[in-house]
Formats: structure tokens, C-alpha cells, sequence
């Protein structure tokens, strides 16, 4: 039998908990083998959850000696690049989540420490993975649009009050807001559709009293390919706004709910489950034009993917799931919005 993909998750948040450990549990490929987190609550929720994993404490972590294949950053942002590149330097495979890096030249120095040391390094952007996007994805492949013209995509919530302690505590140089959030989601699928831009504008503020670095974002970009791309990212939204609007010169397609995986998640519905990463049909987008408007089921999402695709990078040489220079990308861009801001 082929050995399992042993594997590090570094923090047990909501990113280590909810997206990064049910998807390595339900994959043949994966053992995970230890979880790293120094909150007791954590902790004993970890050990509850995977009972064959060890569970250690930060200082107790040494990338070097535990001797894992995989190193899973889960962790703030602030420590993505200590953490990355010491498990690069130990010899792991590594993910990051999102933001892969604080800074765009952090970044080109983790993707160069990982092409010297003939490594695999790949950031989690999981929302490639969203139904809709998918749904797009495939209406953009069939023409069903025609000539697109403007894109439209918003992450929107209702969060008035900030509930992680790091999040409260982190600025921007920290990799605190929702421009590193939410919109490193948003700016990453614009570019993967309709590619790199020419223009840049963006507005970001701070509406909620706690908040340190910005809550409230808008970027727009004017795509090489003349696609206009408006992508709005709130955590202060009493009423949502569609999720995605995509006009084009034949037709529209328009989907008011978001994807609805991380909510099954949270919920216990896990990757393998028949209902994971089912769209209602009473959240399914509309495609047409006024008077004339068909609903299109929407594609099944599939956070698992991303690993799937990377045990077949770690086992065969194949193309990681999302490349690293990608991530990098979209943090130029949010440092030309912070730029524009200052």
C-alpha cells in the first residue's frame, strides 16, 4: 500500500478546524498526525476531534524533529512566513492559507526558498472551490454570456462585532483587515477568470469602533482584456447584495447566495456526505436577460479538491492546486490599493 502523506496542521481555528482538518480526513491520501495550537480549549477540542493526532504546544512545535511530509500553515497572518520557512528549510511540503503572505516580496521569497530546496509550496484559496464560481467557470467555457463586460462579486457579512482576539489586534502590516480576508478570495477569482489588470482603484475603511485596519473594501479593476471587475468586501452589511452579477453582450448571470460549504462545515456536514456542497435549488442563479430568465443549477463545490490535486502533486510531479505566484499577484494588488489610501 502507498504509504500515507503525513501531515502538520499549524493552529486550530476556524481555518485549521472547520476547512483544512475534514478535508485531509476525508482523503485516503492524508494522515493527520499532529495539530499544533497552545490554547487549551483548542487543545482538548483537537484531541476530542482526532484522537490519533498528537496535539502540541507552539513552543513544543520543531519542524526539523517531528518529522512530518506536509507542514499546513493555519495560523495569523503575521506568522505564515516564519512558520512556512521553517518547514520548507526542514525539508516539508508546505500550505499556506490565505493571505499566503503579508507583503508581495515575503511572498517571492518563500516561492524562491522553495524552488531552491525542490519543495512543494501552495496557498489555500479554497473559494476556487465555491459552487458558483465553478457554475461560471463553466458558462464562461460554453459562451453562454457572450462577450462579458463587467464582473461583479461580493463577500458580504454581518458582523458587527469582532469575535477572534487577533484578529481585533491586527493592522494591516500584520496582515489584519478584510482586504487580506475576504478580498484575497475576491481579487484572486477575478484574476483567474478574466486575468491580470491594467487598472487599479480601490477604497477600504473602518466602520466597526474595534476595528484596527478595514472592515469595508471596494476594488475595481480594468482587466488587460477589457473585462471591468467591481468586487465589494463588508462585514458590516445589514442587507447582502448578490453575490455575483456577471454581465455580458448576450445575457446576465446573477446568483444571490454564496457558496454554502463553510456554513455546512460549521454544521457538521462533511466532505463525502451526499448533502456536502449541494446548492439548493432555491439558491441557484438566473441566466438570460429580463423577461427571459433560466435557473442553472449550480456545480457542486468542493473544498477537498485542493488536496485532492495536491496528493497528486506531492505523489506524481503534477501541478500544484493553486500556485503561489497567483497569491502573490493579488497581494500587489492590495498593496497598490493600500498605496492609493495612504
Amino acid at each position: 500500500m502507498t504509504p500515507k502523506i503525513s501531515t502538520a496542521l499549524l493552529g486550530y481555528g476556524l481555518a485549521g478546524s472547520i476547512f483544512h482538518a475534514p478535508s485531509l480526513l476525508a482523503l485516503p491520501d492524508f494522515s493527520l498526525d499532529v495539530i499544533v495550537t497552545s490554547d487549551p480549549v483548542r487543545q482538548a477540542a483537537a484531541r476530542a476531534a482526532h484522537p490519533a493526532a498528537r496535539v502540541l504546544a507552539r513552543s513544543e512545535w520543531d519542524a526539523s524533529a517531528v518529522g512530518v511530509d506536509l507542514v499546513v500553515v493555519a495560523t495569523p497572518p503575521a506568522t505564515h512566513v516564519a512558520l512556512a520557512q521553517a518547514a520548507l528549510e526542514a525539508g516539508c511540503a508546505v500550505v499556506v492559507d490565505k493571505p499566503f503572505t503579508v507583503t508581495s516580496a515575503e511572498g517571492d521569497a518563500l516561492i524562491a526558498l522553495a524552488q531552491s530546496r525542490g519543495l512543494v509550496l501552495t496557498t489555500y484559496q479554497n473559494r476556487r472551490w465555491d459552487g458558483e464560481y465553478l457554475t461560471l467557470k463553466k458558462l464562461l467555457a460554453g459562451g453562454a454570456l457572450g462577450e462579458v463586460r463587467r464582473f461583479e462579486s461580493r463577500l458580504e457579512r454581518w458582523q458587527p462585532d469582532i469575535t477572534k482576539e487577533w484578529k481585533a489586534q491586527a493592522t494591516p502590516s500584520e496582515g489584519g483587515g478584510i482586504l487580506f480576508d475576504l478580498g484575497t478570495h475576491l481579487i484572486d477569482q477575478a484574476l483567474q477568470l478574466f486575468g491580470p489588470p491594467v487598472r487599479i482603484y480601490g477604497e477600504a475603511a473602518a466602520r466597526r469602533p474595534a476595528e484596527k485596519a478595514d472592515d469595508d473594501a471596494f476594488v475595481a479593476l480594468e482587466h488587460a482584456g477589457g473585462v471591468v471587475s467591481h468586487l465589494w468586501m463588508n462585514l458590516s452589511v445589514p442587507q447582502l447584495g448578490p453575490r455575483l452579477r456577471v454581465l455580458g453582450s448576450e445575457a446576465a448571470y446573477v446568483k444571490q447566495r454564496a457558496d454554502q460549504q463553510e456554513a455546512q462545515l460549521q454544521a457538521g456536514i462533511l466532505p463525502g456526505s451526499p448533502a456536502y456542497g449541494v446548492d439548493p435549488e432555491e439558491n441557484w442563479g438566473l441566466l438570460g436577460r429580463d423577461g427571459s430568465l433560466v435557473p442553472v443549477p449550480t456545480e457542486r463545490g468542493n473544498f477537498s479538491d485542493f488536496y485532492a490535486i495536491l496528493a497528486k502533486a506531492l505523489r506524481g510531479g503534477g501541478p500544484v492546486p493553486v500556485d503561489p505566484a497567483d497569491s502573490v499577484a493579488a497581494l500587489r494588488i492590495i498593496e497598490e490599493v493600500r498605496g492609493q489610501l495612504r
